[in-house]
């Protein structure tokens, strides 16, 4: 795979139970459009742009998919959201 660039659109929330919750929804609508990776999705305060928490679990799943449960989720992976 050729070099990849990130789009970063900023998205404001009141904390980061709020912001990780929008992310996941701006994410899985989102992935509609075959150039989005919503399980590379991360949030991070606007100050601390370095410290990123990610929304997905994000483990590599067959035929090319990624988790898309919430970080730390119990049970099994899965490609889409039960």
């Amino acid at each position: 795979m050729g070099q990849r660039f990130v789009i970063h659109v900023p998205v404001v929330a009141g904390d980061l139970g709020v912001a990780v919750r929008l992310a996941r929804v701006v994410a899985r609508w989102s992935s509609v459009l075959a150039a989005t990776d919503p399980g590379e999705t991360t949030v991070s305060a606007e100050d601390e742009q370095g410290v990123r928490h990610r929304v997905f679990c994000d483990l590599r799943l067959s035929g090319d998919r990624r988790c898309l449960l919430r970080t730390g989720h119990d049970g099994p992976c899965a490609g889409r959201v039960p």
